[in-house]
């Protein structure tokens, strides 16, 4: 019994050693979500809390490279080209520094975003965009550190840096326009060479109409400025399942002749065993 007694205590002290406690963070982690017409923008970082400090010119130096909040890289992230400062700024990732001064900002979108704090070697190459901007003086302190996207239109949003008393805005501009333009000409050109294969092949493998079939695997081809062999080969296959054995070889043989060019073994070998069949 008193080794049992014994086994049971080790086993609790055991466990109470491997226990994690869990603490609240210094700066919190935020992570902001939200579309700006078509475009997805996605913005994490972390915010530090004044706590009776004061932070701009002493906490956060004037006229040195800052993180622009704590910890990891603050980052931003958008799903589409976008306009800042001038410069287009491809879609992707980018880590946010800024240089804070009395007066302005330096605000900078930096394309390595795997820094801990600012980086050790400064690459200017990798600078997408940098804005500067007026300091705008708020009647109250901001206690904790913050960024919002705010002012948002269907093309156009303000990134917003808040703290302590100093409020800045970085204008970004979106390419709302250009995506609706191109996606309203993508939808009234009609279906393309891809959506005419696909349809096709779907009709000759869920056994439905072959002669519609038919009709889509030739538009598809026509409309292809270079048709691969395995566009032929479909049409081989579903030209042979609509009794057209003589249209169905042509396929076949263009498929050859394609996926010899391409070195494909695979093809090579399937449209060989089928010209073998159909030409018996």
């Amino acid at each position: 019994m008193k080794k049992l007694f014994l086994y049971a205590c080790v086993g609790l002290i055991a466990s109470v050693g491997f226990a994690q406690i869990s603490t609240p963070a210094a700066s919190p982690s935020q992570k902001v979500e939200q579309k700006v017409g078509l475009t997805d923008v996605t913005l994490e970082y972390s915010r530090p809390s004044m706590k009776g400090r004061k932070i701009f010119g002493d906490l956060v130096p004037y006229d040195k490279m800052w993180r622009t909040g704590a910890n990891a890289n603050t980052t931003i992230n958008f799903s589409d080209d976008v306009m800042i400062g001038g410069s287009t700024v491809k879609a992707g990732k980018y880590a946010i520094f800024t240089k804070p001064g009395a007066q302005n900002w330096e605000v900078y979108f930096y394309g390595d975003t795997n820094n801990w704090g600012t980086p050790e070697k400064w690459d200017a190459a990798k600078v997408a965009a940098m804005v500067k901007a007026q300091v705008q003086p708020m009647p109250m302190n901001i206690e904790t550190f913050t960024i919002t996207i705010d002012d948002i239109t269907n093309d156009s949003a303000n990134l917003a840096i808040m703290w302590e008393h100093s409020f800045v805005v970085v204008p970004i501009q979106f390419m709302t326009d250009k995506l609706v333009t191109a996606s309203i000409e993508n939808v009234m050109s009609g279906p393309s060479a891809g959506d005419y294969y696909n349809a096709a092949v779907y009709y000759l493998t869920a056994d439905k109409d072959i002669n519609k079939s038919k009709m889509w695997i030739d538009k598809a081809i026509e409309m292809s400025e270079k048709p691969a062999f395995w566009y032929y080969r479909q049409k081989s296959l579903i030209y042979a399942k609509s009794g057209d054995k003589k249209g169905a070889i042509a396929a076949a043989e263009k498929s050859l002749e394609l996926a010899t060019e391409a070195g494909n073994a695979d093809y090579i070998a399937l449209n060989k065993k089928s010209l073998a069949e159909w030409s018996k």
